[in-house]
Protein backbone atom coordinates (compact mmCIF):
# COMPACT_ATOMS: atom_id res chain seq x y z
CA UNK A 1 0.00 0.00 0.00
CA UNK A 2 2.79 2.12 0.37
CA UNK A 3 3.76 2.14 -3.26
CA UNK A 4 -0.14 3.50 -3.86
CA UNK A 5 0.43 6.31 -1.66
CA UNK A 6 3.83 7.56 -2.73
CA UNK A 7 2.11 7.42 -6.11
CA UNK A 8 -1.05 9.11 -5.35
CA UNK A 9 0.92 11.66 -3.04
CA UNK A 10 3.29 12.90 -6.21
CA UNK A 11 0.27 13.85 -7.97
CA UNK A 12 -0.92 15.91 -4.66
CA UNK A 13 2.06 17.65 -4.76
CA UNK A 14 2.48 18.77 -7.93
CA UNK A 15 -1.38 20.36 -7.47
CA UNK A 16 0.13 21.79 -4.11
CA UNK A 17 3.03 23.50 -5.95
CA UNK A 18 0.89 24.69 -9.30
CA UNK A 19 -1.27 26.56 -6.36
CA UNK A 20 1.04 28.05 -4.49
CA UNK A 21 2.89 29.28 -7.31
CA UNK A 22 0.03 31.10 -8.75
CA UNK A 23 -0.86 32.95 -5.00
CA UNK A 24 2.29 33.69 -4.18
CA UNK A 25 4.55 34.24 -7.53
CA UNK A 26 7.35 32.07 -6.36
CA UNK A 27 7.76 28.90 -5.00
CA UNK A 28 10.15 27.75 -2.55
CA UNK A 29 11.31 23.82 -1.05
CA UNK A 30 10.43 24.93 1.93
CA UNK A 31 7.30 25.97 0.81
CA UNK A 32 6.60 23.01 -0.61
CA UNK A 33 8.75 20.07 0.87
CA UNK A 34 10.22 19.64 -3.25
CA UNK A 35 13.49 19.24 -3.52
CA UNK A 36 14.30 22.61 -5.62
CA UNK A 37 14.89 20.63 -9.27
CA UNK A 38 11.23 19.62 -8.98
CA UNK A 39 10.09 23.37 -8.56
CA UNK A 40 8.50 24.83 -11.47
CA UNK A 41 10.74 27.83 -13.06
CA UNK A 42 7.64 29.34 -14.94
CA UNK A 43 7.26 32.84 -13.25
CA UNK A 44 9.43 35.91 -13.76
CA UNK A 45 10.66 35.49 -9.74
CA UNK A 46 11.83 31.76 -10.48
CA UNK A 47 15.31 31.24 -11.02
CA UNK A 48 17.39 27.63 -11.44
CA UNK A 49 19.05 26.12 -8.23
CA UNK A 50 22.77 26.24 -9.59
CA UNK A 51 24.06 24.52 -6.47
CA UNK A 52 21.26 22.13 -7.56
CA UNK A 53 22.26 22.31 -10.85
CA UNK A 54 26.52 21.73 -10.13
CA UNK A 55 25.47 18.58 -7.82
CA UNK A 56 23.35 17.32 -10.48
CA UNK A 57 25.86 17.24 -13.20
CA UNK A 58 28.75 16.61 -11.18
CA UNK A 59 26.85 13.58 -10.00
CA UNK A 60 26.17 12.88 -13.38
CA UNK A 61 29.74 13.19 -14.31
CA UNK A 62 31.08 11.33 -11.49
CA UNK A 63 29.26 8.30 -12.04
CA UNK A 64 30.30 8.51 -15.77
CA UNK A 65 34.08 8.67 -14.66
CA UNK A 66 34.45 12.62 -15.27
CA UNK A 67 35.49 14.93 -12.82
CA UNK A 68 32.92 17.34 -11.37
CA UNK A 69 32.58 21.12 -12.11
CA UNK A 70 32.41 24.04 -10.26
CA UNK A 71 30.22 27.52 -10.89
CA UNK A 72 31.97 29.83 -12.26
CA UNK A 73 31.11 33.55 -11.36
CA UNK A 74 31.96 34.87 -15.34
CA UNK A 75 30.27 31.60 -16.90
CA UNK A 76 27.48 32.01 -14.55
CA UNK A 77 26.87 35.69 -15.62
CA UNK A 78 27.11 34.68 -18.99
CA UNK A 79 24.31 32.07 -18.88
CA UNK A 80 22.02 34.20 -17.59
CA UNK A 81 22.88 36.98 -20.22
CA UNK A 82 22.12 34.29 -22.78
CA UNK A 83 19.20 32.96 -21.27
CA UNK A 84 17.70 36.44 -21.13
CA UNK A 85 18.37 36.68 -24.58
CA UNK A 86 17.08 34.07 -26.03
CA UNK A 87 13.94 34.77 -23.48
CA UNK A 88 13.98 38.41 -25.67
CA UNK A 89 14.22 36.78 -29.02
CA UNK A 90 11.65 33.61 -28.24
CA UNK A 91 14.17 30.97 -29.39
CA UNK A 92 16.89 29.35 -28.32
CA UNK A 93 20.13 30.63 -29.81
CA UNK A 94 22.61 28.78 -31.76
CA UNK A 95 25.18 26.75 -29.54
CA UNK A 96 28.27 27.35 -32.11
CA UNK A 97 27.89 30.72 -31.68
CA UNK A 98 27.85 31.20 -27.93
CA UNK A 99 30.65 28.48 -27.88
CA UNK A 100 32.31 31.21 -29.89
CA UNK A 101 31.49 34.53 -27.65
CA UNK A 102 32.71 32.42 -24.88
CA UNK A 103 36.40 31.16 -26.36
CA UNK A 104 36.82 34.78 -27.41
CA UNK A 105 36.36 36.12 -23.42
CA UNK A 106 39.69 33.81 -23.08
CA UNK A 107 37.85 30.12 -22.10
CA UNK A 108 39.29 27.22 -23.45
CA UNK A 109 36.96 23.70 -24.38
CA UNK A 110 33.76 26.37 -24.37
CA UNK A 111 30.79 24.80 -24.58
CA UNK A 112 26.77 24.89 -24.50
CA UNK A 113 23.37 23.26 -23.79
CA UNK A 114 20.64 26.12 -25.05
CA UNK A 115 17.55 25.28 -24.79
CA UNK A 116 13.92 25.94 -24.40
CA UNK A 117 10.90 24.47 -22.97
CA UNK A 118 12.46 22.40 -19.50
CA UNK A 119 9.99 23.73 -16.49
CA UNK A 120 12.09 22.15 -13.90
CA UNK A 121 15.89 21.26 -13.59
CA UNK A 122 15.01 17.82 -13.22
CA UNK A 123 13.46 18.02 -17.18
CA UNK A 124 15.96 20.15 -18.80
CA UNK A 125 18.84 17.72 -17.05
CA UNK A 126 16.15 14.08 -18.45
CA UNK A 127 16.33 15.80 -21.81
CA UNK A 128 20.42 16.80 -22.20
CA UNK A 129 20.86 13.30 -20.74
CA UNK A 130 18.78 11.70 -23.58
CA UNK A 131 20.24 13.93 -25.90
CA UNK A 132 23.05 12.59 -27.50
CA UNK A 133 25.04 16.04 -28.39
CA UNK A 134 23.58 17.85 -25.12
CA UNK A 135 24.93 14.72 -23.33
CA UNK A 136 28.26 15.51 -24.73
CA UNK A 137 28.50 18.83 -23.47
CA UNK A 138 27.64 17.76 -19.83
CA UNK A 139 30.00 14.98 -20.11
CA UNK A 140 33.08 17.45 -21.39
CA UNK A 141 36.10 15.58 -19.86
CA UNK A 142 38.10 19.18 -20.59
CA UNK A 143 35.25 20.99 -18.63
CA UNK A 144 36.19 22.07 -15.27
CA UNK A 145 33.71 24.72 -14.77
CA UNK A 146 30.28 26.35 -15.74
CA UNK A 147 27.49 28.27 -15.48
CA UNK A 148 23.70 27.58 -15.83
CA UNK A 149 20.21 30.11 -16.05
CA UNK A 150 17.08 30.54 -17.37
CA UNK A 151 14.42 33.02 -18.26
CA UNK A 152 11.14 33.49 -18.04
CA UNK A 153 9.31 34.10 -21.30
CA UNK A 154 5.25 34.13 -20.11
CA UNK A 155 4.14 34.96 -23.72
CA UNK A 156 6.97 32.26 -25.48
CA UNK A 157 5.19 28.60 -27.06
CA UNK A 158 8.11 27.54 -24.54
CA UNK A 159 8.67 29.91 -21.27
CA UNK A 160 11.57 28.92 -19.77
CA UNK A 161 14.77 29.41 -21.48
CA UNK A 162 18.04 27.57 -20.48
CA UNK A 163 21.79 28.30 -21.32
CA UNK A 164 24.29 25.70 -19.55
CA UNK A 165 27.85 26.74 -20.38
CA UNK A 166 30.78 24.34 -19.23
CA UNK A 167 34.69 25.41 -20.20
CA UNK A 168 37.70 24.64 -18.73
Amino acid sequence: MLGRQTFLAAPAALALVALLQGCAGQVTPEATGLPSMYLPLTTGSASVDTVAARDMISAYRRNNGVAPLAVDPELQRLAETEAAAMAASDRPSKSQTVRAAVTRLGYAGADANLSAGYHTLAEAFSGWRDSPPHRAVMLSPEATRMGIATAYAPGSKYKVYWALLVAK
